[in-house]
């Protein structure tokens, strides 16, 4: 196994092990959940201005999507409490014993922990889960039922996909999703930038990343699931609050060396999209519709959920 760095968080990168989801069976439909339905269009994903060239924003692109339902909300704690009570799943922080946390977040009674390299703040903490956030016997404090849930791989995410019915989105509708019939914009309410003292949108970084935190937009982590405005198709926190996993591989067509090497250190991983509560302009502009990130699918933190959507019927 092998701890690295990503653009936004770190992974794990571990051999391949056996994922649940094949077995877990559907015992919930899109009627279960509060839903939007996603017209079909020819939708715009990607951008014209990249802001993170080496990420693969660029270029604007336009494809045919067929209609399908969007949960309202990324998938909360509650929701995922469901799905453990009734199938008695694993997830993979619980099965590896441990997970990455912001430092910040970490109780003194934890001891030493081991840093990741070139992103000293993120953590390896023993018992760190979707339960105990931020490691052992945290959950009084961070866990909250309206709140999404987080501590969440890839493979996790799409288990519990399969025992609603339906499945993670792929990048091109999931940008579909978060521009709200909007077309060409940067950010899923237009293109006006979050400022930190007048204007805060969403769920981000405010002050100096990563020392200081002013909360300007009330919230130190996530927010309920439910909060800020939703966008014109109804959808909360498409941007901010908790990075969301796609199905889409990580990949990016570049001809530079660098970012050649880049990728062949990240064969497998997954894509994400959103940005999320730790996101800052100085270090981590990714809370734009465009922007983009990967991590290994077995990687799981405390700013990693997903949301499901659903094929229309």
């Amino acid at each position: 196994m092998t701890i690295k760095a990503t653009c936004c968080g770190a992974s794990r990168n571990a051999p391949p092990r056996n994922t649940p989801s094949a077995k877990i069976i559907a015992a919930r439909t899109v009627d279960d959940f509060d839903t939007v339905a996603i017209p079909a269009a020819r939708s715009v994903y990607g951008t014209a201005t990249p802001q993170i060239p080496n990420d693969g924003e660029a270029p604007l692109r336009s494809k045919r999507l067929r209609g399908f339902s969007c949960g309202v909300t990324t998938v909360t704690n509650a929701q995922f409490k469901a799905f453990i009570d009734a199938t008695g799943y694993m997830t993979e922080a619980e099965d590896f014993g441990w997970s990455f946390v912001f430092y910040s977040d970490i109780a003194k009674e934890i001891g030493p922990t081991q840093a990741v390299p070139g992103v000293e703040w993120w953590r390896r903490v023993d018992g760190a889960n979707w339960r105990d956030i931020n490691g052992p016997n945290t959950y009084a404090a961070a866990w909250d039922p309206d709140h999404p849930v987080v501590q969440m791989s890839w493979r996790d995410a799409r288990a519990y996909a399969a025992w609603v019915g339906g499945r993670l989105p792929t990048e091109a509708e999931w940008e579909h999703a978060a521009r709200g019939g909007l077309g060409d914009v940067k950010f899923p309410w237009g293109d006006q930038e979050p400022e930190e003292k007048s204007y805060t949108p969403c769920n981000i970084w405010q002050g100096d990343f990563p020392n200081i935190n002013t909360c300007a937009d009330g919230y130190q982590r996530t927010a309920p699931a439910r909060s800020f405005e939703p966008n014109t198709y109804g959808l909360f926190n498409m941007v901010g609050n908790v990075w969301e996993w796609t199905s889409d591989a990580y990949h990016v067509q570049s001809l530079k060396k660098d970012v050649k090497r880049r990728l062949a250190q990240m064969k497998g991983f997954k894509l994400s999209k959103g940005g999320s509560f730790l996101c800052h302009k100085s270090y981590c502009y990714r809370y734009r519709i465009a922007a983009r990130s990967g991590t290994s699918p077995d990687s799981a933190t405390p700013h990693h959920g997903f949301r499901i959507v659903w094929d229309a019927v």
